[in-house]
């Protein structure tokens, strides 16, 4: 599985957790402990952007072939399924950046902002550190959703499952590969608001490895 900290990885060898929390960032979340953070394609149809905001020039999100991810989490309410379409493309921009090896990258900064956007930078910074990206399947499912009547603030809550992805660092191509176990599986919980554009953007993500409800 893929340890989101690369920090981790190198010190501990294999962790066990595309760079999650291990204790430390994991894809821009920060962990309730400290600062926290692909999968194979499945025939279910991802989440498009929303129509809402059909006028926007959004950033072009492109991964490696081996980096993939499976969004199990359609609602079929239209507002919550545009939190979860803007929500799927910030997870796959930072992974476009730890691939590009670019901390600053435009791309996750489109769909984040504040404390979100600033763990991010150092989770992103942390792979580039160390010459080091993820492959493999990430598997994202169970999201709950819950948006504001009034100004658009929404919550959000899902599992990741990265049993089947893990780290692989560049100059060596040497992929880290471990057992998945409890710690394989992590609850996220964010904090979203609709910017002037229409886009859904993360303010704040905390991440909880190993939760019980996210196992199998």
């Amino acid at each position: 599985m893929k340890c989101r900290s690369v920090a981790y990885v190198l010190t501990a060898v294999v962790c066990g957790a595309g760079l999650a929390a291990c204790g430390s960032d994991d894809g821009g979340g920060k962990d309730d402990k400290t600062v926290a953070g692909a999968e194979e394609k499945t025939t279910r149809p991802a989440p498009s952007p929303s129509a809402s905001d059909s006028g926007v020039d959004r950033p072009e999100i492109k991964l490696p072939a081996d980096v993939k991810f499976s969004f199990d989490w359609r609602t079929g309410d239209k507002l919550k399924d545009e939190v979860l379409a803007d929500s799927e493309q910030r997870v796959k921009a930072v992974e476009m950046a730890i691939a590009e090896q670019d901390p600053v990258h435009a791309g996750y900064r489109f769909y984040s902002e504040g404390e979100a956007a600033a763990d991010s930078q150092k989770y992103i910074q942390s792979f580039v550190d160390h010459k080091a990206r993820t492959t493999g399947l990430t598997r994202i499912y169970d999201a709950k959703v819950e948006v504001d009547k009034g100004p658009g603030k929404a919550r959000l809550v899902y599992c990741e499952d990265q049993s089947k992805a893990y780290n692989k660092f560049l100059k060596t191509g040497k992929v880290d590969v471990s057992e998945p176990g409890p710690d394989s599986y992590v609850l996220y919980s964010s904090s979203l608001t609709r910017n002037a554009k229409g886009v859904w953007v993360t303010e704040r993500l905390l991440s909880t490895r190993g939760a019980a409800q996210c196992r199998p």
